[in-house]
């Protein structure tokens, strides 16, 4: 399934400080690549406890994760 998590993500100022979203949410980012990362928690359980998101959100998760791992800090 391919994603383009600015589909999905979104971070503005006035809404959980700037840390990015899913959209339309409150949900951090970091929150879903939290449960992703620990390991105790499928798509399937997050979608469980979160009814509203979806596996494209969720996967939009992953992707702008794969995105900022691929940055690449100028050497000064």
């Amino acid at each position: 399934m391919k994603i383009n998590w600015r589909d999905y993500i979104e971070s503005t100022p006035d809404v959980l400080r700037g840390k990015p979203r899913i959209k339309g949410t409150r949900i951090p980012v970091s929150l879903i690549l939290g449960y992703l990362a620990a390991g105790n928690y499928t798509i399937e359980k997050i979608i469980e406890e979160f009814p509203d998101l979806t596996r494209e959100q969720i996967a939009a998760c992953l992707d702008y994760a794969r995105d900022l791992s691929e940055f690449e800090i100028a050497a000064t």
